[in-house]
Parts: structure tokens; C-alpha cells; sequence
């Protein structure tokens, strides 16, 4: 299998701090992965290179066989899809639903003077039924739920037909059902053999969903562990890279983890 990220030895530095440092990983063609870390371990700078928006201070990101500072990162980016807080703080908020996940075809965040294909709405509609949003076509994408919105935005990044998709916390601010609603619908599409490779960051191990096959841990800039879930998402891991003991546990496909108690 081919690499779709490959970072060699990154470090990104903002005012004298490594917000990543020397960070190597690979991730291949059909491999999802998820990235664990506490607040301020560089999960979101990492997903910012690989989404080709962050150039690395060092080391060389190279992206769908592309490496930063040597392409066109306009060539680049419809490669990608991307979906989280940033991009939902981008999207206008009085377009509907539709609108919303039309306007990627694009490459844009608000209609314009633009016609779209009856290919483009029926690829548009196909992608928001897949994420139970087919009822909720014509509300406008500001009215919307916190749920609902994590399911438009996913919609929007498959709608370019992406080589590589990037979920930064997509199931951040959700209640419990709104949570399982959406691990269930990420687990079908991990589960996919024709989805883009994947990269998603969370704090949470019971918002990883069946189907991800692989973790990376890192914590102050560095990586900790990276490698299959089974073998990586380990107790010891989980309590070096959160620094309190912490107890992972397996039921089924799913994940827990909870603090020892205090003696």
C-alpha cells in the first residue's frame, strides 16, 4: 500500500514553542487512524499539516505523494476533506443544507453565481442520506443542531470524492445520542473498503468507531505510540500520554477508559 501522509522528522514552532516536535508517521492507503491527546499535545497541528494548511517549521509533509513547498497546495486541497469547527466557522449560515455540502463541489464555503450539475445534487443528497440527513435538506445550516451540523460538515468533505479525510473532533459538544448516532454512521463508513483513508482527532476512546485500525498517541509535540489499535491503545500508553493512571478497556468494537481510583 502507498502512503498518503508521510511526516519525516516535523516540528512546528510558533514563537519559540514546538507546538509539534520532530514528529515522523506514516499513514497508508485504507488505513483509519485516530490521534489521541490531551488539550495542547499538537493533535489538531498535526491534522492542520496534513490537510496541507500548516507548513512545518522542519522536516518534510508529504501529502498524497505531494510534499508541501514543492506543489501547488490549490492542486492539492480538493484532494482532501476536511470537517470540524473551523470549517463550520467558515460556511455561511443562512444556505440550507444542500446549499452547504453543494458549494464543496467548488471549493467554496457560500453559493455564489455558480450552477451545479444534476450529477453534483444527487451526489450531494446520496452523501446527506448516508448521514441521516435527508430530511433536513432545505433547513438552514445555522439552525441546525450540534449533531446535525457534525453530520453536514462530514457530508460536505466525502463530496469532492476526497483521497483523505480529516475529522477534527466530530463528535466534540455532542449528548450521548448525538455521540452514538454518530460513531455508528463513522463505523459504516470505516468499514468501507472504497472510503478515503482517514485521520481523526479526539480526546475520547469511546468516540473511537468500529472499523479504525490504527492510533497515534502524542502528548507535549511528541509521539508516544503509534501503531495498530490493538496493540497500541494500551493502559500504560493511555496513562503516559493523559499523565494520571488510566484503565483501558475493550467490550466488542468499542472503547473505555476510565481513572483508578484514588488510595
Amino acid at each position: 500500500m502507498s502512503d498518503v501522509l508521510e511526516l519525516q522528522d516535523v516540528s512546528v514552532v510558533r514563537e519559540g514553542r514546538a507546538l509539534v516536535d520532530q514528529v515522523s508517521w506514516s499513514v497508508k492507503e485504507g488505513e483509519r487512524w485516530v490521534i489521541l491527546g490531551p488539550n495542547g499535545a499538537g493533535k489538531t497541528t498535526l491534522l492542520n499539516v496534513a490537510s496541507s494548511y500548516l507548513f512545518p517549521t522542519k522536516g518534510t509533509a508529504t501529502i498524497l505523494g505531494d510534499t508541501l513547498g514543492k506543489v501547488d497546495v490549490f492542486d492539492l486541497r480538493p484532494r482532501i476533506g476536511m470537517a470540524g469547527i473551523a470549517m463550520a466557522e467558515k460556511l455561511s449560515k443562512r444556505q440550507t443544507v444542500l446549499q452547504t455540502v453543494l458549494t464543496a463541489a467548488y471549493g467554496m464555503t457560500a453559493g455564489w453565481q455558480e450552477e451545479y450539475e444534476d450529477v453534483d445534487e444527487q451526489r450531494a443528497r446520496a452523501f446527506l442520506d448516508r448521514l441521516g440527513m435527508s430530511d433536513f435538506l432545505d433547513r438552514r445550516f445555522g439552525t441546525l443542531s450540534e449533531g446535525e451540523r457534525k453530520r453536514t460538515l462530514i457530508a460536505r468533505a466525502l463530496m469532492t470524492d476526497p483521497e483523505l479525510l480529516l475529522l477534527d473532533e466530530p463528535a466534540a459538544g455532542l449528548d450521548l445520542g448525538g455521540r452514538e448516532d454518530l460513531v455508528r454512521r463513522l463505523g459504516r463508513l470505516a468499514r468501507d473498503p472504497i472510503a478515503p483513508s482517514m485521520i481523526m482527532v479526539t480526546h475520547h476512546v469511546e468516540e473511537i468507531a468500529p472499523g479504525f485500525t490504527h492510533v497515534l498517541m502524542i502528548r507535549q509535540g511528541k509521539v508516544l505510540a503509534a501503531g495498530p489499535i490493538e496493540l497500541e491503545l494500551t493502559s500504560r500508553n493511555l496513562s503516559h500520554c493523559f499523565g494520571l493512571p488510566l484503565v483501558v478497556e475493550q467490550a466488542g468494537e468499542r472503547w473505555t477508559a476510565r481513572g483508578l481510583p484514588l488510595g
